[in-house]
Parts: C-alpha cells; sequence; structure tokens
C-alpha cells in the first residue's frame, strides 16, 4: 500500500492539579482555544475542546505520527505555560499528571462533541472524579483507586 491514512478519534481527559477550579470562565474559553490551537500545532484535529473549572475534555482526531503520549504532552505543557501568564493568579497553574484516552468511533462523534459541549450542564450533578471513573468502567479499564487520581 503506496500511502498510510487513518482516522482515529480520541476523547481526551485531564484535570487541574487537584481539581483546583483555575479554569473559571472568562479564562476557560481563552484556554480551550489554545488547547485546540496546541493540537492542530501537532499536526492533528480538533475538533471540541471543553469542560468546566477543574478539568477538560478533548475530542481529536489523531495525527498518524504522533502518540497519544507524546501529543498529551505537547499540549499539557504548551497550555500550562501559557495559562501561567495569562494572569498572576494563575502563577501557580498546572494540570494533574495523568490523563484518560478514550478511542471513540467515528460514528460516536456527535454523541462526543454534544457530551462535551454539555460540560456545564452535566456537572450541576457529578463531579470529575466520578465520571472519570464512570469512563473508566465504560471503557473496561481496570484501575487502582490510590492511584487513578493526583
Amino acid at each position: 500500500m503506496p500511502q498510510s491514512l487513518s482516522n482515529i478519534l480520541i476523547h481526551l481527559i485531564w484535570s487541574t492539579k487537584d481539581r483546583h477550579p483555575w479554569l473559571e470562565p472568562g479564562i476557560r474559553e481563552n484556554a480551550h482555544a489554545f488547547l485546540a490551537g496546541a493540537v492542530r500545532q501537532c499536526d492533528c484535529e480538533a475538533y471540541r475542546v471543553g469542560g468546566v473549572a477543574d478539568h477538560v475534555h478533548l475530542a481529536v482526531r489523531l495525527s498518524l505520527t504522533l502518540s497519544v503520549a507524546d501529543l498529551v504532552k505537547e499540549i499539557k505543557t504548551a497550555s500550562s505555560k501559557w495559562l501561567k501568564t495569562q494572569a498572576s493568579t494563575l502563577a501557580d497553574f498546572s494540570w494533574q499528571q495523568g490523563y484518560g484516552a478514550f478511542s471513540v468511533g467515528m460514528r460516536q462523534k456527535e454523541i462526543l462533541l454534544h457530551y462535551i459541549d454539555n460540560q456545564e450542564e452535566h456537572h450541576r450533578t457529578g463531579t470529575f472524579q466520578d465520571e472519570y471513573r464512570a469512563f473508566l468502567t465504560k471503557y473496561g479499564i481496570e484501575y487502582d483507586e490510590r492511584y487513578v487520581l493526583d
């Protein structure tokens, strides 16, 4: 086969360190836009970036030449550095060490985008921790409760 092609949709999730609510309205929209741009800088496509004050969700088409781990490292590093320059109150900003990455079929793309778009509503009744554990269970990922959230 002379050409390499792929269409891999990944749902990425991670929180701020200790789930501190750094991403208040005002900075949140700019942070989401920055994350989308950082994804594009990695030659991936950001279909959607959303979340609430303590975590983000990204729907990303993964590039052929980049691993999920490398993508996450690049965008978390770039966005953390950028956020620290946006306000003196963000000088100590950091993301949690880990992340969740879940494969999603392209037929489920609109469902995922709708889910990301409705984070504010979703989190009126549930925490990030509960949401994250539910994703781990849904995707059959075994985890040790002592280490799943930092």
